[in-house]
């Protein structure tokens, strides 16, 4: 049997595991989707009925981009690529398994809706999981934002290494820094979830709006630090505990209030934890930027049709080119106060104006514009320059984000500037 885990070793574990060092290089995306029937989008979907749907890209070569073919706890359906070499790869891959889930849902009568929140539905959990029934019964603690966030949201998530141990542009406490200015900056440039049971919440991003109130302790970036490994491993112990794996058929809930720092010093009158569920807690942290090893950028709202390419795009780009990333992180200065990261309070403008707050609108642009140029820079990512060039026309340009065409749509009618098509 694994022996208990001591707290020294608890941190020594964490800090060694959150940043593995190393030139950036790989590139990695998590897509997630709603799930509508074609024919009547405010209906319930049954699981049995996506089941179905998705059964033969579940066989040995249904997916041909590799990608892990997932479903959260609300029925939305979600595409992991493996870590590419290159941004243009990634991309090639994303998009060749993603025509071929949106093939096998249409042939089942549904479509993928790439919205951060749904907009009419409040859907049931369909996925049965201990895991699932504890996150539940944490959040429920504190409000129904756990729920609806479970449930009803879906999100764009970006993988990129954490850097080598320079100092520099390249180094991992650098881009630590550089994905928490970004954060907010994406955010606003790419909300899409205005609307909530038919109606407008006030937020262009309501998603980002629900992890801000959802759980403070388990979803706010890690307080500032030269050192981030120290921020993360303090961050990650003293969370508090969001289940306890047991033995079926025992609840996994965990102890109300019980951080991990308390369970390895003997606050939990079970058995101690131990190195795997350090790690099971570790995957059960939600911050916009979470550290893997590598970095998670978690803060984007789910996408219309091709649209995901826009901002993977621009994220990989501001992190991995040196003059991207040099441009970006001045662009982003006054988000800081003077700080190395944004506050809270950056965050929540992010997510109630986007880029019609002056001071995240002109971040967005710039960002977008350095974005553009290092993209036309390489013949194999002009593809990829022309998009994001597009979509900065149509919204950050114009002070705008996808939730406004959302939001035009319930307000009168006009028709959306998203158009069905596959990339390139």
């Amino acid at each position: 049997m694994e022996p208990g885990l001591g707290e020294r070793e608890a941190e020594a574990h964490v800090g060694g595991i959150c940043f593995k060092t190393g030139p950036p290089q790989r590139t990695g995306v998590e897509l997630e989707w709603l799930v509508r029937d074609r024919a009547d989008p405010q209906a319930f979907v049954p699981a049995r009925r996506l089941d179905a749907a998705l059964a033969p890209l579940e066989r040995p070569g249904g997916l041909p981009g590799g990608s892990a073919l997932t479903r959260e706890p609300g029925g939305q359906v979600e595409l992991s690529t493996r870590p590419a070499a290159s941004l243009p790869e990634c991309v090639r891959a994303a998009a060749t398994d993603f025509t071929c889930l949106r093939q096998a849902l249409a042939a089942a009568g549904l479509e993928p809706a790439g919205l951060g929140l749904d907009p009419h539905r409040s859907p049931p959990r369909i996925v049965d999981h201990p895991r699932y029934r504890a996150m539940e019964a944490y959040f429920d603690r504190i409000g129904p934002w756990g729920r609806v966030m479970m449930r009803a949201t879906a999100a764009l998530q970006i993988s990129l290494d954490a850097g080598d141990d320079t100092d520099g542009v390249t180094g991992y406490r650098y881009r630590w820094r550089l994905a928490h200015r970004l954060g907010p900056v994406l955010v606003a440039a790419f909300a899409n979830s205005p609307l909530w049971r038919g109606r407008p919440t006030g937020w262009v991003s309501t998603r980002q709006a629900l992890w801000a109130r959802l759980d403070p302790q388990r979803t706010r970036p890690p307080e500032g630090s030269a050192d981030p490994r120290t921020a993360w491993t303090r961050h990650a112990l003293d969370a508090p505990l969001l289940c306890v794996r047991r033995t079926p058929p025992a609840a996994w809930t965990a102890p109300s209030g019980l951080t991990f720092r308390a369970w390895l010093c003997a606050a939990h009158s079970g058995p101690p934890p131990r190195l795997a569920d350090l790690d099971y807690h570790l995957g059960t942290l939600f911050p916009p930027v979470r550290p893997r090893g590598w970095m998670e950028l978690r803060m984007i709202d789910a996408q219309q049709g091709d649209q995901w390419v826009v901002p993977l795009a621009v994220t990989a780009t501001l992190l991995d080119d040196p003059l991207a990333a040099v441009t970006a992180y001045e662009a982003t200065e006054h988000l800081t106060r003077g700080s190395h990261f944004p506050g809270p309070d950056v965050w929540l403008r992010a997510a109630r104006s986007g880029p019609a707050d002056p001071e995240l609108g002109k971040a967005s642009r710039a960002c977008l514009t350095a974005a553009v140029t290092a993209l036309a820079r390489y013949p194999a990512s002009r593809d990829l320059a022309r998009a994001v060039a597009g979509f900065a026309d149509r919204y950050s340009e114009r002070g705008r984000c996808p939730a406004d065409d959302q939001l035009a749509v319930l307000r009168d009618g006009a028709p959306s500037t998203y158009r069905e098509g596959t990339w390139p």
